[in-house]
């Protein structure tokens, strides 16, 4: 089994953070977009049949989806459900602003199959989101989450950043333990980072605002990972944290280098054997001339095991690593991790090599040390 990603690459402004693929088009280019996805889905399961057999999740991730109009989002749900399996499909998540949603909204969410919604939150400070254009305040997003449980979703996923300009550890309690308190199930915490090219970027680069020290993030990380598992969250991943049994099924898919399917401008994809990305090119993509192959090296795949293993809380599984590329890669792994291991960054045992909690935040130079 396997699991559909697709990109809806719109929204209705832009974050000064996001270097995301998305766009601002409006009509006519979304239904000609739609019309695309569902031929790439064609395309892709004539190329490779393995795409016929069933999937086991869906996620309509963005951009903002929630954009779309619900006749919009059925169009394209109906056109993959006439080319793919999905009666087996285990979780099937959409990504929403919260002010596109509404009771009608959630509604008919429900009713199109969606068992999963990630919400963007971010912060639950009005000065924070205005800091990075976020187009809601934090009383939107209380009562989306709301309205989103008041129309049946139990699994609910909000996303948050911590490193905001002039966010401190105060407001990021209030925002954590006011998330805790909502009753979602599920809580991504990314460290702003600044990509070149965004307007935050740039903002900083002009002297505009003030990127958090190192040490108040790791402040901040220790803050949110204390918190939230004081408050019955499993820290699985290094940005992921999950009430019991609510663990993102389609993420854990990639980390576990289950094969899945990216349809739509920007998208990735992996067969097991090749990756694939679609370039970030909205009219080329309706066009049907987007795609980029990459054939994996034994080196490309070594490093990879290496960079998804250590992101989740269990760890690289040495025992699937050997079986996948050999015990030579395996004793290789082990020799160029000893220094880590000695410093109590790395942690051995149960066939698992793993990050020590103290690690997280340095994680990056510790993968970096390691790849070959």
């Amino acid at each position: 089994m396997f699991g559909i990603y697709v990109h809806i690459p719109f929204c209705a402004s832009r974050c000064t953070y996001c270097d995301f693929y998305s766009t601002l088009y409006a009509e006519p280019e979304r239904s000609l977009y739609l019309n695309a996805v569902i031929d790439e889905s064609s395309r892709r399961c004539c190329e490779n049949k393995m795409w016929l057999s069933p999937a086991k999740t869906l996620y309509v991730g963005g951009g903002t989806p929630s954009q779309l109009s619900p006749s919009q989002l059925q169009f394209l749900l109906s056109g993959l459900r006439n080319i793919f399996d999905l009666n087996h499909v285990e979780e099937m998540t959409i990504e929403v602003n919260p002010d596109d949603v509404t009771e009608d909204a959630a509604s008919a969410w429900r009713h199109m199959g969606f068992n999963r919604v990630s919400v963007g939150v971010q912060s639950l400070v009005d000065a924070e989101l205005n800091r990075v254009n976020r187009r809601h305040n934090s009383s939107t997003a209380l009562s989306a989450i709301e309205t989103l449980q008041q129309a049946g979703f139990d699994n609910i996923s909000v996303d948050l950043i911590f490193g905001l300009p002039e966010q401190t550890v105060t407001t990021l309690a209030y925002t954590v333990t006011s998330l805790v308190e909502s009753g979602v199930t599920h809580i991504s915490a990314y460290n702003l980072s600044y990509e070149p090219g965004t307007v935050l970027w740039k903002q900083r680069e002009h002297g505009m605002i003030t990127q958090a020290s190192d040490e108040l993030c790791v402040e901040m990380y220790h803050l949110v990972s204390t918190t939230l598992r004081e408050n019955g969250f499993e820290h699985y991943e290094i940005s992921n944290y999950a009430k019991p049994g609510f663990r993102s099924r389609h993420n854990s898919a990639y980390w576990r280098f289950t094969p899945y399917l990216g349809l739509g401008a920007g998208a990735h994809g992996y067969d097991g054997h090749v990756r694939y990305y679609n370039r970030t090119d909205i009219k080329g993509y309706i066009n049907g001339d987007v795609t980029e192959v990459e054939h994996l090296t034994a080196r490309d795949c070594y490093n990879e095991r290496i960079m998804l293993g250590l992101r989740t809380i269990e760890g690289i599984d040495l025992r699937s690593m050997g079986d996948a590329l050999g015990t030579d890669a395996v004793d290789e792994l082990l020799a160029g991790a000893r220094s880590s291991v000695n410093r109590g960054l790395l942690e051995q045992g149960d066939g698992y090599l793993k990050l020590t909690p103290e690690a997280v935040m340095v994680s990056d130079n510790i993968i970096s040390e390691l790849f070959k």
